[in-house]
């Protein structure tokens, strides 16, 4: 890490971060929620911001760089167990009786289940072990950039990933709804149960939450991963489409497992794509900012 960095400023991660959770604190004086949970819901948000403040006041050098980026994904688990606390009774599935039209369509009409189940367990197995891999995506990502020896470019990789994360979340409490796996159990249900699909239902059997499913985090999350290393590293752009060619497969396992509806995994490729773009269009104002105000420095910073 070089000096130069230390004239950018709060990065861009960190405003998504603090944002968020600013925006939860409002959220839960909305929700109607226990005492207890109301709380622990504000004190959640309140702890959150103030660590993403400290952070981008921090100096930047490789010890801090490090915490940040290990804070930044964790934020994202953050975030998904408090938006958890907001759910609330669902008394008419309309929605999800809705959706699940589209899905039939997909996958029995079109022949989108016989296609992945002609090649026995096979493709079933491998969509389950991509979907579970979605919980490491974000520090995959991130090892990847260590290992080519970008890793100030962190910001670039972990604020279009954290942004899709959380946006997707920011929008659960307005669209109250369950999996179809639990809401029309054994419908569309594929035939093979697979080591993954047991370690992935026993994940989500501990770890799941009731707020919503729509957009599908998974998928947001996913293509945030894969749109973020394609900005982060363009001379290795090749590695950034695997990654999208996986974020797709995660897409199309979320649907075939039953996790989510068609339209959630639609949902959170779209969410995806507005918080990434957003993040690059606030990356290069603030850049242009830069260079207005310090045209030397802005050239010999290493975020570029």
């Amino acid at each position: 890490m070089n000096q130069a960095q230390h004239r950018l400023g709060p990065r861009i991660t960190e405003g998504v971060v603090g944002g968020y959770f600013s925006y939860t604190a409002l959220v839960a004086l909305a929700v109607p929620l226990d005492r207890g949970v109301f709380i622990l819901s504000v004190c959640t948000s309140v702890v959150a911001v103030a660590v993403a403040v400290g952070m981008s006041r921090s100096r930047i050098g490789a010890v801090s760089g490090h915490l940040r980026n290990g804070l930044a994904v964790g934020a994202v688990l953050v975030a998904y167990r408090q938006i958890g606390w907001f759910a609330q009774p669902i008394d008419d599935h309309s929605l999800e009786r809705e959706w699940l039209q589209w899905d039939h369509l997909i996958l029995v009409d079109w022949g989108f289940a016989a296609l992945i189940e002609s090649s026995g367990p096979w493709l079933p197995g491998f969509l389950e072990f991509l979907y579970l891999f979605t919980y490491a995506i974000g520090p995959a990502g991130l090892l990847l950039l260590y290992l080519w020896g970008i890793e100030d470019r962190s910001d670039r990789f972990l604020a279009p990933f954290v942004a899709s994360a959380v946006l997707a979340y920011a929008l659960y409490p307005y669209f109250p709804s369950e999996p179809p796996r639990t809401v029309f159990p054994g419908d569309l249900v594929g035939p093979y149960d697979t080591v993954f699909r047991r370690v992935n239902l026993w994940i989500l059997a501990g770890g799941g939450i009731h707020t919503s499913v729509f957009p599908s985090g998974h998928v947001s999350s996913a293509f945030g991963a894969a749109f973020g290393l394609l900005w982060a590293a363009p001379d290795r752009r090749a590695w950034g489409f695997v990654a999208i060619g996986i974020a797709t497969a995660i897409a199309i396992a979320t649907v075939y497992g039953r996790y989510h509806y068609a339209v959630d995994a639609a949902a959170g490729l779209g969410v995806s794509a507005i918080a990434s773009l957003a993040c690059v269009a606030v990356f290069h104002h603030r850049r242009s900012s830069r260079a207005v105000r310090d045209p030397a420095g802005a050239t010999t910073s290493r975020e570029k």
